[in-house]
């Protein structure tokens, strides 16, 4: 073997191994998923509570990506991913010595602080890793590796609380362990950013949407932000609509559910390439709401394929729209404020996933939990086939 070709080898190695940190971080966020109905039965809490519990994340979430959004632009991947490890390990050590509500939300707000984190200097580190001439496969591995992560959390405690002991602490033990070898693999990874001398201060970017990035961020926001309502319903509230409304107790099959929502939004950003950005974004939402009409009719025919089925559709049009979205808006963003501007246009889908959910969450009170589901289901379909139908009419800019 040449020289060339055990650089080579390293060198994919290397933006793998990123790769699997990125997953493993984001597995955190959503691994308390199917165990919500334990921590309501344990600690004694509404529906809307599980609700707020879950929109705490999103908040950190939001707050990391306002503040230190572009930091490892300036300290480096490396360290940027150390922290973000040892803020989950921190999250789920609360989760661990949990006794009440308020550690929840520290740990919520903790793993949300990670994940802001980790959606930028992952991304970043994943790409810069990878050798030149694996550019788009280096692109989807950083999709796949987020959307991933957080679709096996789910699966992970899923089948760890449903068959196996300590159902509220295993999960966290594991991926305690598993925390601990991206730690290690993180601190190995080479650096990528090279040191600015003298180092500019770190201050918080902001939101910034310039005005010729308007036209395009509109639309692919409200893509997104109804793309996430899909992601936020079924990571917050899927597993009681399972068990509540269609009768089934098996906190595996609760976190396969939540899983093919995110495998589907892979799929589904994968096909965007092929898709191509103006046909993607309108055929997603529109591929949304089909996928939203069918949750809608599993909870009125009480049917868990039928659930699966919409959870499938929506999640590979919500990964085509946001994709195309991302793709498009990054395009048309000036370079001084392109970091800004995408950071804008996940704090609008982190919106999506936090504010609507809690709205389900006000709406059990009135309507239960299917009437809820049912009125929900409703808002995210007028909104995201609304948006498919602007996009036929008028398609975005990609240049």
């Amino acid at each position: 073997m040449s020289v060339e070709d055990v650089e080579g080898r390293r060198a994919r190695d290397w933006y793998l191994a990123a790769a699997a940190v990125f997953a493993v971080g984001m597995a955190g966020t959503t691994l308390p998923t199917p165990l919500y109905g334990l921590y309501r039965q344990q600690i004694g809490f509404s529906e809307l509570m599980v609700t707020v519990v879950f929109a705490v994340y999103a908040l950190g979430v939001i707050a990391a990506l306002l503040v230190a959004g572009d930091f490892s632009d300036v300290l480096g991947r490396r360290p940027v991913l150390l922290v973000a490890v040892g803020l989950s390990v921190l999250s789920a050590v609360c989760f661990l010595s949990e006794n009440g509500l308020p550690l929840l939300f520290v740990g919520r707000l903790l793993s949300g602080f990670a994940a802001g984190l980790f959606s930028g200097a992952a991304t970043a580190a994943v790409l810069e890793l990878a050798p030149p001439q694996l550019g788009e496969r280096a692109g989807f591995a950083a999709t796949a590796a987020n959307m991933g992560g957080l679709g096996c959390g789910p699966v992970l405690s899923g089948v760890l609380a449903q068959y196996a002991p300590w159902p509220l602490r295993l999960p966290f033990l594991v991926h305690l362990a598993l925390l601990v070898a991206a730690f290690a693999v993180t601190g190995a990874l080479p650096e990528t950013v090279v040191p600015r001398t003298p180092r500019p201060p770190l201050r918080p970017q902001g939101m910034v949407v310039p005005q010729q990035t308007r036209g395009a961020f509109v639309p692919a926001g409200l893509a997104a932000l109804a793309g996430f309502s899909l992601l936020g319903l079924f990571t917050a509230v899927a597993p009681s609509f399972v068990a509540l409304t269609l009768g089934v107790h098996n906190l595996a099959v609760s976190g396969v559910v939540v899983f093919s929502v995110f495998c589907a939004s892979t799929v589904g950003q994968f096909l965007m390439v092929r898709v191509g950005v103006r046909r993607a974004l309108p055929v997603g939402c529109l591929v949304l709401t089909t996928g939203m009409a069918l949750v809608a009719s599993s909870l009125l025919m009480v049917s868990l394929p039928v659930l699966v089925v919409g959870a499938v559709v929506g999640g590979l049009g919500q990964g085509l729209a946001f994709r195309a979205g991302l793709t498009s808006v990054s395009a048309v963003a000036p370079e001084e404020h392109r970091g800004a501007t995408i950071s804008a246009f996940f704090v609008v889908a982190y919106v999506g996933i936090s504010l609507p959910v809690v709205g389900v969450g006000a709406l059990t009170l009135a309507l239960g939990l299917r009437g809820a589901g049912l009125v929900f289901a409703t808002c995210v379909v007028l909104l995201s086939a609304g948006v498919g139908a602007f996009l036929l009419r008028r398609p975005l800019r990609t240049d």
